[in-house]
């Protein structure tokens, strides 16, 4: 009889614990997985995929606006927030029976519980109190948001209420720089919100590229956003008009809608990490070495509850190294640098590689900045102001591509194909000779001069 019931117990069906449970249950591993919401994670159920259709929702209310410059008169154009909303959630429910199936049809045994360790070699379902053993059990339970602790906190919301809101305010205040506040401020601008976003900092993005973070400060501002900086909430009222949110600096705002949008943290407290022997950080992150392992040698982490790279698809790529390190006698470790992301911003960012300010810190004045600022095709005839950003980042004398950031329509399909190109380590030589495609916006990349 086998020691354990399972070979492999995945804590989380999210995009890194399905695909780590699939390919370790082809191999012929027994496998259980257990998720206590819906299976697909942050990402397939409250994150970015109806996040991006959302994004879409949005785009086409200002489609409509742009094509009267275009010949089109569209009269009487009306938004339903329940038509767009339900649609989003009938489609994630198919996304999430998607990942049911896989796991299904693969031979992994889905528990739809949350579960918590008891040892290092067991969990306990919290719903039917049954205990699990397993050789190696993997954590990839992801992250939750964060919002501060303030008086009146129980009045706002996070992004996992966003999707499902009952009506669509009329007001709406955004609190929070990061990328999923940014990302809802420009969705409830454009599904005709008025929206306030603030932000305890100087500039939205911290941490992107200086150049970016400006440009994004436009993108909401056009967009009609009022952006408020070097501000933090004190408190919320709620009156017989509305939320009222005071600041630390004497303000007020009257408002129908708070969201915070504050940061996420790892969703590990209660797990029981602590009863196996699993070290976390302060932030409550799973700490791990490079091929995914805990401090303890059968327990191993990826995705969001790392809090290494927060992405899906560098959730997959993890999965994927951590079973063939564990079950393939393959140590391999995903490599974390020069990845692709972007922000869904309207138009979107997209970024690859080191910013300026990180390419001088490794590379002192060794480097050369490449940029352009331009007015798309496409916003002429539309009357739009909004204007289209490209930089391009070298370093040395063969000009080695370090970085490449795009902010304009189209960038997070661009810098997909970009990033392949900082990743083979491609020079501004390899850029200077591809032929650009004419009439693109695309094109500029490869036609870019120096900055003085």
């Amino acid at each position: 009889m086998p020691q354990y019931d399972y070979d492999l117990f995945v804590i989380g069906a999210g995009s890194g614990g399905v695909r780590s449970a699939r390919v370790a249950a082809q191999l012929g591993k027994r496998v259980g997985v257990a998720e206590e919401s819906r299976p697909g994670g942050t990402c397939v159920v409250r994150g970015c995929v109806p996040k991006k259709f959302l994004v879409y929702g949005a785009d086409y209310g200002a489609a409509i606006k742009d094509a009267k410059g275009f010949g089109w008169n569209v009269k009487d154009a009306t938004f339903s927030w329940p038509v767009l909303r339900d649609a989003v959630q009938a489609e994630v429910t198919r996304l999430s029976g998607v990942y049911s199936n896989i796991l299904d049809k693969n031979g992994a045994d889905l528990f739809r519980e949350r579960a918590e360790f008891v040892d290092k070699h067991t969990v306990r379902l919290t719903t039917s109190g049954r205990e699990i053993t397993a050789e190696t059990i993997l954590v990839a339970v992801g992250g939750r948001p964060w919002a501060p602790n303030l008086k009146g906190a129980e009045y706002a919301i996070t992004s996992d209420d966003a999707f499902t809101l009952e009506t669509l305010p009329e007001r709406a205040l955004i609190i929070g720089g990061g990328y999923i506040a940014s990302e809802f401020a420009g969705i409830f601008a454009g599904l005709g919100v008025e929206t306030i976003q603030a932000y305890r900092g100087p500039s939205l993005l911290k941490g992107f590229d200086d150049d970016v973070r400006a440009q994004v400060d436009v993108i909401q501002k056009n967009n009609g956003i009022e952006l408020k900086f070097n501000v933090s909430p004190t408190e919320i009222k709620k009156t017989t008009g509305g939320l009222i949110v005071s600041f630390d600096d004497g303000s007020k705002i009257g408002t129908d809608l708070v969201f915070m949008a504050t940061g996420r943290n790892p969703h590990t407290a209660g797990l029981g990490l602590e009863k196996a022997g699993v070290k976390t950080d302060k932030s409550g992150a799973v700490i791990v070495d490079e091929y995914s392992q805990s401090s303890v040698k059968n327990i191993y982490a990826v995705g969001d509850v790392t809090n290494r790279v927060n992405l899906t698809p560098v959730a997959i790529r993890e999965g994927i190294a951590f079973v063939e390190t564990r079950f393939k006698d393959n140590p391999t470790a995903y490599d974390h640098s020069d990845i692709a992301s972007a922000v869904f911003t309207r138009p979107p960012v997209g970024v690859v590689g080191l910013s300026e300010t990180q390419a001088r810190e490794a590379y002192g004045d060794n480097i050369t900045v490449y940029a352009t600022s331009f007015k798309p095709m496409k916003n002429v005839l539309a009357g739009k102001d909004q204007k289209c950003f490209m930089k391009l980042i070298t370093e040395g004398k063969k000009e080695r591509v370090i970085g490449i950031h795009l902010v304009g329509d189209d960038s997070a399909e661009i810098i997909q194909a970009l990033g392949i190109c900082v990743k083979a380590g491609l020079t501004k030589a390899d850029f200077d000779r591809t032929c650009a495609v004419h009439p693109t916006l695309a094109e500029e990349i490869v036609t870019l001069t120096a900055r003085t």
